[in-house]
């Protein structure tokens, strides 16, 4: 079957690539099997090629049955000189704000000065049925998230509230060396919303549609812009998973897995909304292969997904066309005129996919060059 990815109409203003920044992100996926020794060590040496090739900035998800990914980012923060890091997301159930604070701060001044915070809201079934944590207004926290770590990181670094986590002028000892911006993983208009009046930018999870995003970016600009803010200081990480190929079937099958697991959570299906596909009828389908509904109704994480889930059959339910539609994969003139519509609606930084990265540094300088060249 051939793959074509749908293209979009391209206005003059469209002819410049270089402004787009490029960013990485791990998961711990890879420390839950094989050698430990060689999974920390493979961990390492990603972070030092984004370092050493140039890229922006490394994430780092924090899953609650995953890794310490500030722990991690503290052991990268002395292996690496340039690039930023930070979380990509950890969220204000699975750490408390005074915690998060802590966190940010410890990794800013092991980095000099080098950390950013990925926030979220994590997904509300695992914290209220498996881990016993009070049921909070996701979105009241991340308001009251984001305005405690501005008290924080203001002198005098004191903070109260008396929202979801009320607290009196407690008062933190260890700040950033410089407040360090903060990106909203949001999805809802509201969370979107509240991105564009309190944040520093916006996080996409991966896979989201042109479609989306274009109608994305401007809820969040015209939030900031009613907030009296600037949407042009703002950030759009979009992440299509960069991977460039002259065989883009094989990969295209592989992120069928990431759909199902993760596009498939409430409210995440949003995400690959399309005209060109009837995604509502094809989430549906894959949410029963995969018994969404009923692992998370008893606080399922993602391992009980993945095991009690019918990952085959679910990968049968998504078209390999909507994959293709929603990522960046493909011959280097496919990827450039993806990257040109992104730039074209706001995103200022773009994912690679590190499956599809080289082993060397140069490589990867002379890739990330081919995909800001024009034809």
């Amino acid at each position: 079957m051939e793959i074509t990815p749908p293209t979009q109409p391209l206005s003059p203003q469209s002819s410049v690539l270089s402004p787009l920044k490029f960013a990485l992100s791990l998961d711990h996926l890879a420390w839950t099997r094989g050698d430990p020794a060689a999974a920390v060590a493979e961990s390492v040496a990603f972070a030092r090629l984004a370092d050493e090739a140039g890229l922006d900035s490394l994430w780092l998800n924090e899953d609650p049955e995953g890794w310490d990914a500030f722990a991690v980012l503290g052991a990268l923060a002395r292996e690496t000189a340039h690039v930023r890091l930070g979380t990509g997301v950890t969220n204000p159930f699975h750490r408390h704000p005074n915690l998060i604070a802590a966190s940010v701060a410890t990794i800013d001044r092991l980095s000099d000065g080098r950390a950013f915070l990925g926030l979220g809201r994590g997904q509300p079934e695992w914290y209220a049925h498996a881990l016993g944590i009070a049921p909070h207004s996701p979105l009241a926290l991340l308001e009251e998230t984001l305005d405690l770590l501005d008290q924080w990181w203001t002198p005098p670094h004191r903070a109260s509230a008396d929202g979801p986590l009320p607290m009196h002028e407690w008062e933190r000892s260890i700040v950033p060396i410089a407040r360090p911006p903060v990106y909203l993983a949001a999805v809802g208009p509201k969370a979107l919303e509240l991105a564009g009046r309190r944040a520093d930018g916006v996080l996409f999870n991966e896979l989201a549609s042109h479609e989306y995003l274009t109608e994305a970016i401007t809820r969040v600009r015209d939030a900031a812009r009613n907030a009296g803010r600037d949407p042009a200081a703002l950030a759009f990480f979009v992440n299509p998973a960069v991977y460039v190929t002259d065989d883009p079937e094989p990969v295209l099958e592989r992120k069928k897995g990431f759909v199902a697991t993760v596009h498939t959570l409430p409210g995440m299906e949003c995400l690959l909304s399309t005209p060109a596909f009837d995604v509502p009828a094809i989430v549906d389908r894959v949410r029963r292969a995969m018994k969404t509904d009923e692992v998370l109704a008893r606080g399922g994480g993602f391992p009980e997904l993945r095991r009690e889930g019918d990952l085959a059959a679910a990968r049968r339910a998504i078209p390999t066309e909507l994959i293709a539609h929603l990522a960046a994969v493909g011959p280097i003139s496919v990827i450039r005129n993806r990257l040109r519509t992104l730039a074209e609606i706001g995103a200022t930084h773009v994912f690679l996919d590190r499956r599809g990265l080289p082993s060397d540094i140069a490589a990867v300088q002379a890739l990330v060059g081919q995909l800001r060249r024009e034809p």
